[in-house]
């Protein structure tokens, strides 16, 4: 039977290893061409109603583990983005090899579960404020048939938020630092505030523009913050202080982060999953992270008004925040926590980090890194 799966691999382009006691099937090339015409989107696809619950982890996870033949992907493998083309699953997904540079890998799947990755990175370092560290954390949105990847930028000092542009999953045009020389805050295990310079990172950008013809990102690596962009290249957002959303539940108090791109829900709002980091002192393990969600309405976000200075980011526009601008609901306790050893123990222990999120043959498939060390997937039910 092993000559014959590996024959059948020969034949058709693909290539056959094991590690980590696993399987790894993989390709030099896409299963189709991905043009700006491709279909995306499950064809059977009905809008959620907030919150999407309850999530089951797969029980044969992790359903990606690091490749040893490939060395930009022999040491973890985790925080994978998802989207949906021709019937199949997509995954972006985080890679690093021993030196622990980050590239971002191709993977698809046509039941959700069992993926053929591409032996080459699509994302690398190439920039200089990405030289050490790597290419990080991808989301994935598609508008108007071109695929943008927010992703963190790391040069093993400055943590970035930056931007790609593709039609096809294979060239990538870069955006530099969006936010350069950004002054975030982070919490010490006594609240003490401790600031990060030029620190940005994990951008959720809304798919869709509200009727004022802008689009809307949800970005921090502590703090929520709100941009706005016309064109999904400049993006304006507020000072550190005029935060959208701040750690409120006992399970992240220490630091929230976004997830995958929002999700619109059946009442015109959007459902944005996010993961969160608790300092440990109110009944979770220390520095665990966990899943959440929120529900928001960039219609209530910021918009033009001549009368202020306060806006940064790109020349030419100024805004200044709604007076309600922020979440209107979240989850009080996690939607998923580490429980598997494949969560609680890796390179960073206590971790389960969602980035993916698609709707898939009748399931929303959640697809999360395991302790920053190998990739995992979640289902539930879609609601009738």
């Amino acid at each position: 039977m092993a000559a014959i799966l590996l024959t059948f691999c020969l034949l058709v382009g693909l290539s056959l290893s094991l590690t980590h006691n696993a399987t790894v099937y993989s390709s030099d090339t896409l299963p189709f061409e991905i043009t700006k015409d491709t279909v995306e989107g499950d064809p059977d696809y009905v809008a959620p109603s907030f919150p999407i619950l309850p999530f089951t982890k797969y029980a044969n996870n992790p359903i990606l583990s690091p490749n040893a033949v490939n060395n930009w992907e022999s040491a973890f493998l985790y925080n994978p983005t998802a989207v949906v083309l021709n019937k199949t699953v997509f995954l972006l997904y985080r890679a690093q090899n021993a030196s622990k540079t980050s590239s971002i890998g191709l993977a698809w799947s046509t039941d959700g579960y069992n993926f053929t990755r591409l032996n080459q990175p699509i994302i690398y370092a190439t920039e200089e404020y990405e030289t050490i560290g790597g290419t990080e954390d991808p989301r994935i949105v598609r508008v108007n048939g071109t695929f943008i990847v927010t992703y963190t930028a790391y040069n093993n000092v400055s943590a970035q938020l930056c931007m790609a542009t593709s039609t096809n999953l294979l060239n990538w045009n870069k955006i530099p630092p969006l936010f350069p020389s950004w002054i975030d805050v982070a919490y010490s295990d006594i609240d003490i505030p401790m600031p990060r310079v030029n620190h940005s990172k994990s951008g959720a950008i809304v798919k869709e523009p509200t009727p004022d013809g802008l689009y809307h990102m949800y970005w921090g690596d502590s703090f929520f913050y709100h941009a706005t962009s016309s064109d999904l290249h400049n993006w304006t957002t507020l000072p550190a202080e005029e935060y959208f959303a701040r750690p409120v539940n006992p399970w992240e108090n220490r630091l929230i982060e976004p997830g995958p791109a929002p999700i619109k829900t059946r009442d015109g709002r959007w459902l944005l999953v996010y993961n969160g980091m608790t300092t440990g002192r109110v009944g979770f393990p220390k520095d665990q992270y966990s899943v959440g969600q929120m529900l928001i309405d960039p219609s209530g976000g910021f918009r033009p008004n001549l009368n202020t200075s306060q806006a940064i980011g790109c020349s030419g526009s100024t805004y200044q925040p709604a007076l309600k601008d922020g979440p209107i609901a979240r989850i009080e306790e996690p939607l998923m926590v580490p429980e598997a050893v494949d969560e609680q123990q890796g390179q960073v222990n206590q971790v389960v980090f969602a980035e993916g999120l698609v709707q898939f043959k009748g399931k929303w498939f959640l697809y999360y890194g395991q302790a920053d060390s190998q990739l995992g997937v979640a289902t539930a039910e879609v609601q009738p």
